[in-house]
């Protein structure tokens, strides 16, 4: 069994066009590592969100493999694929997606108790991640009256509720100031050392992406490392 926690094999996703097929993915080949972070850059429209939401088993390649823990995601019904999004991948997306009519600590909680945790230990396991991303104050608040760092850290505190195996961020500084989003940036980089969880973050934040062990490209549907292809 393959040590990777992804492994990627010769995958491309293609769109249908209004007038013709669009290629943003091109027989991709490469690995993460657990525990790995993982910064990936690109223009806009390269097929940064695209990976992503591969990477999330929320869309499935036109062709290739992309095996999670030994696990081939396009093999997998749909009620196996939703199980491991809520139990295995957090997700961090550039709007927090918080519910307002529920307070800080039943937005962090709800994975947890759509999992089927018992009420009492969901909260118990929300203040506990609440803590990790500083808001144990705020979590009796209603969520609108919280900044938008604060939104966020609750959107990070939420997603790595059930200490997933990785945790994926799309965009997750893009609406933030630049010292508010350096602080969330510095956050995702000390609980991927803390919790030894990967991190895979999508972004156009170089400053973001320097706090990454790893920093790959997406040009033309390629990944480019170091200006090498990660191709075979």
């Amino acid at each position: 069994m393959s040590e990777a926690l992804y492994e990627l094999r010769q995958v491309r996703k293609v769109y249908q066009g209004p007038a013709e097929e669009v290629t943003v993915l091109s027989g991709l080949d490469f690995t993460i590592a657990p525990g790995d972070s993982l910064a990936i850059l690109g223009a806009s429209g390269s097929g940064k969100s695209s990976l992503l939401h591969l990477l999330g088993a929320l869309d499935q390649p036109t062709s290739g493999t992309i095996h999670f823990a030994g696990r081939d995601l396009a093999k997998l019904t749909v009620k196996e694929a939703a199980t491991i999004r809520n139990r295995e991948i957090g997700f961090v997306f550039q709007f927090h997606h918080l519910l307002p009519e529920f307070s800080t600590l039943e937005n962090v909680a709800m994975p947890a108790l759509i999992a089927g945790v018992e009420r009492k230990q969901a909260f118990a396991q929300a203040r506990e991640s609440l803590s990790l991303v500083g808001l144990d104050e705020r979590a009796e608040h209603r969520v609108t009256t919280l900044s938008g760092g604060e939104r966020q850290r609750a959107a990070i505190a939420r997603a790595v509720l059930l200490r997933p195996s990785v945790l994926l961020a799309d965009e997750p500084t893009g609406n933030l100031d630049e010292a508010t989003g350096g602080r969330v940036g510095e956050m995702l980089a000390r609980l991927n050392a803390e919790l030894g969880m990967t991190l895979v973050v999508v972004t156009h934040n170089h400053n973001l992406a320097a706090l990454m062990g790893r920093r790959l490209e997406l040009q033309g549907g390629e990944l480019y490392a170091r200006n090498e292809t990660l191709r075979s």
